[in-house]
């Protein structure tokens, strides 16, 4: 009895995406009971701080998801299966975030500036359009958003993100033929170098240490700790690995070429055994 009302208390959580090709956030789910229980692809409505969003609910692992809960502050939450008025009004946002993508391109392209216009967003009460775009530096882009601001009627955000944060938008394959990590799984960018290339003896050739945004590959650093101490995976964690500078691709014995696939359960990126 004490055991089940234990599972009862604690707190129960869903992952919940807003992209097809983004990764899953954790949110609480409310006292009250869902009937019947959510499932993988059905439509939500979240409460992200002092705003509403739609979204759909994903797969959820428990573990992952207490792990990945955010911790402080008001908590995420899912509000209410959305409703049909929610579907068409995202449905209708959809189609608005295309018609001011098409048109913001055609005005950057009018007034020849160095920009690149990556994705258009519409938040869900319709106050905001947000226009992410990539540039090599700062961009004056007062009269844009005068103009789009009096052809949508709405309030009108430009956003300039990096390299690495298009490709996370976007979303993609790496050349390990699995999706992108910034895409579905990584909740910050750490600094890479290619001293981390060196330490693992890998070719340091461009082509092959460069990921889809151009930049050194986030899994370089995937064996090594980051700055809190910890690893995301691979042979450090396993005692049958070798703990060499050369890492999973080194040596003969228990690296992730070794036939016998030691590093199986470490999640090495280049383990062909997993």
């Amino acid at each position: 009895m004490d055991d089940q009302a234990s599972r009862d208390a604690a707190p129960r959580y869903v992952s919940v995406k807003f992209d097809p090709v983004g990764r899953a956030r954790t949110f609480l789910l409310p006292d009250v009971d869902f009937d019947p229980p959510l499932t993988p692809g059905e439509p939500v409505v979240v409460q992200v701080g002092d705003r509403k969003a739609y979204g759909a609910a994903a797969v959820t692992i428990s573990t992952i998801a207490e792990r990945t809960a955010p911790r402080g502050g008001r908590p995420m939450s899912v509000l209410r299966r959305a409703s049909r008025d929610d579907v068409l009004r995202r449905l209708r946002h959809e189609q608005r975030e295309r018609e001011a993508k098409r048109i913001g391109l055609l005005k950057i392209r009018e007034r020849g500036l160095p920009m690149k216009l990556v994705k258009v967003e519409q938040l869900f009460d319709g106050s905001k359009l947000v226009f992410f775009f990539t540039a090599e530096g700062r961009v004056d882009f007062r009269e844009l958003v005068r103009e789009l601001a009096s052809e949508f009627r709405v309030r009108i955000e430009m956003r300039q993100i990096g390299s690495r944060d298009e490709a996370k938008l976007l979303g993609g394959y790496g050349t390990c033929g699995r999706p992108l990590c910034c895409t579905t799984w990584l909740q910050s960018f750490e600094p890479i170098s290619i001293k981390m290339a060196k330490r693992q003896n890998l070719s340091l050739n461009p082509s092959r240490l460069s990921g889809a945004c151009g930049r050194l590959k986030c899994c370089l650093r995937y064996e090594l700790p980051n700055a809190k101490g910890e690893q995301h995976a691979g042979c450090a964690h396993e005692s049958s690995c070798e703990r060499s500078a050369g890492g999973c691709g080194a040596g003969s014995t228990g690296g992730c070429g070794a036939d016998g696939g030691a590093c199986s359960d470490g999640g090495c990126g280049s383990c062909g055994t997993r």
